[in-house]
Parts: structure tokens; C-alpha cells; sequence
């Protein structure tokens, strides 16, 4: 007996002891292999949970950064408006730009007020700085801006300082340049440009810009880049002011 006891005991235990757990796992549906699993694996999801937290709450805390500043960048540019509207003596409506095209961005915008806000065609458009184009087409709720940038635009100009008179037009790009009917000699970089009393689209002394260099061509005529006086590219909001264009008078 001794023999097989040495031979086959330990093996024996084993197997009884295997049994035996294998019932007793059987018997709790194995919930104790899954409260052990739960204690081994728990610290290392809790870790991964509170990464996943950290990351959410850091995301959510830059959305709302990212509010708070666009919030503030429309408040400033809203209270830069209404201050430029204060100097207006003529009626004006302020309206925010609503839509414009990617490809072509220098040449139209759209606004989110038309007839309804009193609104017509042929009202004058300006920005933070000065002058921005004039509206073309209405609908009761919008209205569609073509701005001196476009390549089809022509705004009669004057340069301040001498009063020489010539006319703006768009390239279709944040370039536009200025043409003289007339050699002129005596152009300063900085000199200031305005719509000219000549002008029938626009009222006379609305700022355009300044003269960012100047060129003279062989025919003697002289054109002169101009710098915007009114960021076109950057606004969402814009004064719109009544005027009756001259056209055909």
C-alpha cells in the first residue's frame, strides 16, 4: 500500500483537488475566476479611464477657450463698427456677411439683410477703415455686394493731398490699383485716397486706402498700387448706407 501511495498519492491529491475546483467553479458560475480577473485587471482600466477623462475634459476646456475668444473677436469688431457708425450722418444698417465664395473671394459677398431691412440696390457698402463696394442685387432677407476688389469694379478716386483725379480698379486679389487721367508727377507712398466728387456710384470723400507704390507707364500715364484702408478679407460685419447712384444723370 505504501508503495502505491508513494507511487500514485500526490498524483491522486491533484486530481481531487482539480475536481474539486472545477466543481466548485461550476457550482458560482465562475464568478470567482471573474472577481479575480476583475482585481488583477481593474487598476490598469482605471488608469486608461481617467487617460480617456483627462483627455476629454482638456478637449472640452479648448472648445470653450476657443468660444470665448471668437466671442470676443465679434465683440471687438461689433464695437469698432458702432463707432464708425456714430461718425455716419447719413441713416446706415449694419449687416453681417453671411456667404462668400472660395474661389472667388476678393469679388462678392453676401449679407444678412435685404429689402426687408430697407435695403436697395445701389447702396454703399463700408467696413472697419473705409470703403468695401456697393450692393448690386436684393432679396427680401440678403443682399449681394460687389467689392471694389473685383476685377470688374471701378470706383472714381481722388488723391487727397493734390486732389489729382483718377479711378480704382480691382484685380480680383487684395491688389487693386489706382489709374490717373492725367501724368502725375508728385505721388507720395502713404498719400491717402478717397472717392472722388466725380464719382456716380459712390458719394465723394469715403477713404479707400493709401498709396502703397507707384508706377509710370510709357504712354506717360501713371498707376499706383493701393492698400485697402478696410481688411475686406477678414470682415463679418459691414455698414450699409442709402445712396442714389448718379447713373444717367
Amino acid at each position: 500500500m505504501s508503495r502505491w501511495w508513494d507511487k500514485y498519492g500526490l498524483g491522486t491529491i491533484l486530481m481531487f483537488v482539480a475536481l474539486a475546483m472545477a466543481l466548485f467553479i461550476k457550482q458560482t458560475q465562475a464568478s470567482v475566476l471573474s472577481e479575480i480577473y476583475y482585481f488583477i485587471v481593474s487598476p490598469f482600466q482605471s488608469q486608461k479611464q481617467l487617460v480617456i477623462e483627462d483627455r476629454l475634459t482638456n478637449a472640452r476646456i479648448l472648445e470653450l477657450e476657443q468660444q470665448v475668444t471668437e466671442l470676443e473677436q465679434q465683440n471687438q469688431q461689433l464695437k469698432q463698427l458702432l463707432n464708425f457708425t456714430e461718425t455716419q450722418t447719413a441713416k446706415t444698417i449694419a449687416a453681417p456677411i453671411i456667404g462668400r465664395s472660395g474661389d472667388r473671394w476678393w469679388d462678392h459677398v453676401t449679407l444678412g439683410k435685404g429689402s426687408q431691412n430697407g435695403i436697395k440696390p445701389g447702396f454703399v457698402v463700408m467696413g472697419i477703415g473705409g470703403l468695401v463696394g456697393r450692393v448690386t442685387h436684393v432679396t427680401p432677407h440678403t443682399s449681394k455686394v460687389l467689392l471694389v476688389t473685383d476685377a470688374t469694379s471701378r470706383v472714381g478716386a481722388t488723391l487727397s493731398r493734390n486732389r489729382q483725379l483718377g479711378y480704382i480698379q480691382g484685380k480680383g486679389s487684395s491688389k487693386i490699383v489706382m489709374k490717373f487721367f492725367n501724368q502725375v508727377a508728385d505721388i507720395k507712398s502713404g498719400d491717402e485716397i478717397a472717392t472722388s466728387t466725380l464719382s456716380k456710384l459712390f458719394p465723394p470723400g469715403m477713404p479707400i486706402g493709401k498709396v502703397k507704390s507707384h508706377q509710370r507707364h510709357e504712354d506717360s500715364t501713371s498707376e499706383i498700387e493701393i492698400e485697402l484702408a478696410a481688411p475686406i478679407d477678414i470682415l463679418e460685419w459691414v455698414i450699409v448706407q442709402p445712396f442714389e447712384p448718379k447713373i444717367g444723370i
